[in-house]
């Protein structure tokens, strides 16, 4: 039997996270293809934590800069690995090379971290987004890791295109795999309540996300003020896990801003939502929401930075603005004109079925993942930069993790 090994950034939140919901997606293709499947993290199990009972996949804590680790991939001998984020490949690929080397090694990036962190601080020091430094130490490292790995798996058509054509990487290194939404037949959306029977505005996101936090911040101070003076009786309800104090404290009943806080199934609160309202200032990959909102009848109204990767040549599924005004006008006018609505909803149901079509993209994945199995060797000699950097990644970090290793056994006697 085939072996998948997991090296996890974090134990799965699909309740919580958008990530969380792509990672257990992944999980089930590879299920699907009957695979052994081992889930493996550094991190603590939380309350919220996938629990597995309904797979079959093992769990195992693994410790950093440890020879347990070693000794646990050596016996387990996966076929492939899985790296959740780059950071996981930085911390763990080099053992990876060295033990198993015949195994296939996939990055899932979930996001490109250095484009979202290159706007934030764009945004932080009030430039505009054409001075974004694109070119920074993040970028090297995050694109070292995929050409360190066999494949790389990349969410957003926006980010595929960056990576090819402002980076210059190889299509072979790299796989378009959007969010995966099963076809919803038109009979189940003629079941969501009706425009008539939609209340409020909605907002949803974890907040140990930045983007998220920050939306929920520009909302009160700046956007959601001037939509309530349009729309008294109308109320925005916050939902996400992991709400600091900081946000805990803006919820108002007075101004109908009400923080609601986790929910374990968002769809039983943004289906009878009229309006999904998130102003992403900065980001990367694609937002979750909005394929929760679309999978429940719901228009958007969102960024540019929001909605990219989404809609793609199709109109989307609420409406865009990127400045106070557009966004207050543009949320107004969605809540109130049933016509526009109703199109934003048909819009959502193209948008699902023709690019987050689950048995096409799961389908091309497979193949491609079969395709590489078969063809590794060569496919390696091919990406020779991915050569030099596993070598040097292999010698610097090795060196250091085994320093470590030889401190922690003497700090430990």
């Amino acid at each position: 039997m085939k072996t998948l090994l997991i090296i996890g950034h974090i134990f799965p939140e699909p309740t919580t996270t958008a990530a969380g919901t792509r990672m257990m997606q992944l999980i089930s293709l590879f299920e699907k293809e009957k695979y052994k499947i081992v889930f493996s993290s550094t991190a603590s199990i939380t309350n919220k934590s996938e629990t597995f009972k309904s797979t079959s996949v093992e769990v195992k804590s693994i410790v950093l800069n440890n020879v347990s680790f070693d000794n646990f991939i050596k016996e387990l001998n996966p076929s492939v690995v899985l790296f959740d984020r780059f950071i996981t490949e930085e911390q763990f690929g080099w053992k990876v090379a060295e033990n198993c080397p015949d195994a296939m090694r996939l990055l899932d990036t979930e996001d490109l971290h250095f484009l979202r962190k290159a706007r934030q601080e764009t945004l932080k020091k009030k430039l505009p987004l054409s001075d974004l430094n694109l070119f920074s130490d993040a970028a090297k490292r995050e694109i070292a890791s995929m050409y360190r790995c066999d494949l790389s798996l990349i969410i957003s058509e926006f980010e595929m295109k960056l990576l090819k054509n402002t980076f210059h990487i190889d299509t072979s290194l790299l796989c378009y795999l959007p969010f995966l939404v099963h076809e919803i037949a038109e009979a189940e959306f003629n079941k969501f309540p009706l425009f008539e029977n939609r209340n409020h505005f909605i907002s949803i996101g974890n907040f140990l996300h930045a983007p998220n936090l920050d939306s929920i911040l520009f909302l009160k101070k700046e956007i959601w003020p001037e939509i309530k003076k349009e729309l008294p009786k109308a109320e925005l309800h916050i939902y996400g896990a992991y709400a600091p104090q900081q946000i805990l404290e803006l919820h108002s009943k007075k101004e109908g801003f009400l923080i609601k806080g986790w929910i374990a199934n968002v769809s039983e609160v943004i289906k009878n939502a009229r309006v999904c309202l998130a102003p992403l200032r900065f980001g990367a990959g694609l937002k979750g929401k909005f394929i929760d909102a679309m999978k429940n009848g719901t228009p958007a109204v969102t960024t540019a930075i929001g909605s990219e990767g989404i809609s793609g040549n199709f109109s989307f599924s609420g409406a865009i603005a990127n400045d106070v005004e557009g966004i207050v006008n543009a949320s107004i006018a969605l809540y109130n004109n049933k016509e526009n609505w109703l199109a934003a909803q048909q819009n959502a149901m193209i948008i699902l079925s023709q690019r987050f079509n689950y048995n096409l993209y799961s389908e091309k994945f497979i193949d491609q993942l079969i395709q590489l199995q078969n063809t590794l060797d060569a496919h390696r000699k091919q990406n020779f930069t991915g050569q030099i950097l596993q070598h040097q990644s292999v010698h610097a970090t090795k060196y250091m993790g085994k320093w470590i290793e030889q401190k922690n056994k003497t700090t430990n006697k």
